[in-house]
């Protein structure tokens, strides 16, 4: 009776066709990379620049949602860095790290066949420092955000010769936040050790920080599974307490990209039985 009553039930699941049985699957990319750095912070060193290579990792996830007639879908992205620099006579080295979340919403228009449009904003966080390996007075710079950004994206699926392509074009500003930022001669020990944290959390927009995180994507299919190569380009740029702060990269990226369920994972095989936020 229990098989009858499953086999019954599965049957009545695989003819609903409508759209609100059509189930949300989870698009998710793992990529590595690694790119160029380009670093100035004067509260380590006075107006000298420090290039040099790093690596990254980002994951990414996309799902749409049942809001605004299934046209908003949210986006979160993970992403971790390390570089190491140096200083134009290559005898001074520093070293950075930073971590990165963010979480937030798009809203979906379709101009053409194959194009989507998104347009939305996101909460961000950044978490990270740099090390000068020769400084003596203060060879460690903290850095703390907290960002509401702006995001906007294309993304474009066609396929040539029956082989499927899927380009994406992303860009994120943060148009109002907070940081920490010391005085230009505060040590971290007067605000660590004697407690002094009066003036260290700014509140940041346009007048004395600009970022931008460009980040264009191509997936293609090889095997059974799915590449995505990219291009990772991000600009922090701030001001504060006399004290600036430039970290500019560039970075190749690839990895692998997957469709699946969320609800225990499973992968899907068939993405067009699904509705996904990427392709």
């Amino acid at each position: 009776m229990i098989c009858i009553f499953c086999l019954i039930l599965q049957s009545l699941t695989a003819q609903t066709d409508s759209r609100d049985e059509i189930p949300f699957s989870v698009n998710e990319g793992t990529l590595v990379g690694i790119g160029h750095y380009n670093i100035k912070n004067n509260y380590l060193s006075d107006n000298i620049r420090y290039t040099g290579w790093g690596v990254q990792l980002l994951n990414e996830r996309m799902r749409n949602t049942s809001l605004f007639d299934r046209r908003l879908s949210s986006q979160q992205i993970l992403y971790a860095d390390l570089s190491s620099t140096f200083n134009p006579a290559k005898t001074i080295s520093e070293l950075s790290a930073f971590a990165e979340y963010s979480y937030g919403y798009h809203y979906r228009f379709y101009p053409s066949p194959g194009l989507k449009l998104l347009a939305g904003s996101s909460v961000h966080g950044l978490l990270g420092f740099l090390y000068n390996t020769q400084s003596s007075n203060n060879p460690f710079a903290l850095n703390v955000d907290v960002d509401l950004n702006l995001s906007a994206a294309a993304i474009y699926s066609l396929h040539v010769n029956q082989y499927p392509l899927t380009f994406r074009y992303q860009v994120d500003i943060p148009f109002a936040g907070a940081a920490f930022a010391p005085g230009y001669e505060q040590s971290y020990y007067e605000i660590f050790g004697l407690g002094n944290y009066d003036g260290i959390i700014h509140f940041t927009s346009f007048h004395n920080k600009f970022a931008m995180r460009n980040y264009a994507t191509l997936d293609f299919p090889a095997g059974n599974l799915t590449i995505r190569i990219g291009y990772l380009n991000k600009l922090y740029y701030t001001e504060i307490n006399k004290i600036e702060v430039h970290h500019v990269s560039h970075s190749i990226m690839i990895g692998i990209a997957k469709e699946f369920i969320s609800f225990g994972g499973k992968r899907l095989k068939n993405k067009h039985l699904y509705q996904s936020a990427f392709y």
